[in-house]
């Protein structure tokens, strides 16, 4: 069973428009979509959609739309109340595949709150869980480093954790006494993590020697998503690059958390490092070639068309 812990989950509107965003003027949109969204939230349809067993847990109180629409598409979760409902989060996808996006900050949650959403986690973490995924932004009130708390109380348990700047800065002070199994960085993510160069790090070579230094410090694998790039996979073994196939990018909402959702169910097969990039990055791929916010399943992923390459180089000492 794969855990999965949103603590800012979303409604994500997605508009579709047929020309080019233009600021300040009025355009029409070509189709808008909506669904239940948030990181972890996404990982686990993307599980669940496979047949794997996952259970979301995040923030949300009766009545709220989100836990409406979570329990119309069929997914296991578990909700803790919480004060006021969740956030909306846009997208604007453009017709060549540019996304804008525009998230809002979420509900703030109090610290009994906060607490008891830790204790559901810890809960159903100890019943045989594979992994336990702590993913996305935290909302308002919770301090920056909770992610650490809550890897502190997960020992034990493989976690992956997929965040971004503050919350994951805290994660990266840390990694020397309380590593995570796995880290899902993308590129801008990798350089907080290790203060070097966005731009520099879509290189696979440069994102590998990157990734090494974090297994340095105690982090099992670390799979780095590098957009067009594919993506690269770096473990105490080895380290690899996937190209991902050719596709027409429509939105790359949930690509991340799809790429993040494949290796896990690859994982969960006893799949060796390779074919786990594989399957992460034929996951990424479909998601960004699905229109809005929709979410891959296995029969939109072709693993065959991904080309894997072990990577040779020199890490940085």
């Amino acid at each position: 069973m794969i855990v999965t812990l949103t603590a800012n989950p979303s409604i994500d509107h997605t508009v579709s428009l047929a020309e080019p965003l233009r600021r300040g003027d009025l355009q029409r949109a070509r189709a808008a979509t909506s669904y239940p969204g948030g990181k972890g939230v996404n990982v686990s349809r993307v599980i669940a959609a496979a047949g794997a067993e996952t259970v979301a847990v995040l923030p949300g109180s009766a009545g709220d739309p989100l836990l409406r629409a979570l329990t119309g598409t069929g997914l296991d979760y578990r909700a803790v109340p919480c004060g006021g409902p969740a956030r909306t989060n846009l997208t604007l996808t453009e017709s060549d595949g540019t996304t804008t996006k525009i998230n809002e900050p979420g509900t703030p949650l109090t610290e009994a709150e906060r607490n008891d959403l830790a204790d559901t986690l810890i809960e159903l973490a100890g019943a045989a869980a594979d992994w336990v995924v702590l993913s996305g932004s935290l909302p308002p009130l919770v301090p920056v480093d909770w992610y650490v708390e809550l890897l502190r109380r997960l020992r034990g348990t493989r976690v992956a954790v997929d965040t971004s700047d503050a919350p994951l800065a805290a994660v990266a002070a840390q990694l020397d006494s309380i590593a995570p199994q796995l880290l899902k960085p993308n590129a801008e993510e990798l350089a907080q993590l290790t203060g070097g160069d966005p731009a520099e790090l879509h290189d696979p070579t440069a994102a590998a020697r990157a990734g090494a230094a974090l297994v340095e410090r105690g982090v099992d694998a670390v799979l780095a998503t590098l957009g067009a790039a594919g993506a690269v996979l770096v473990t105490a073994e080895g380290a690899w690059h996937a190209t991902a196939p050719a596709i027409t990018a429509r939105s790359t909402v949930g690509a991340g958390d799809s790429a993040l959702a494949g290796y896990l169910l690859a994982d969960s097969t006893g799949a060796a490092p390779e074919d786990r990039l594989r399957r992460a990055v034929a996951y990424g791929s479909a998601a960004a070639a699905l229109p809005g916010t929709g979410l891959p399943g296995p029969h939109h992923t072709d693993p065959g068309a991904v080309t894997v390459t072990a990577l040779d180089f020199q890490p940085h000492h």
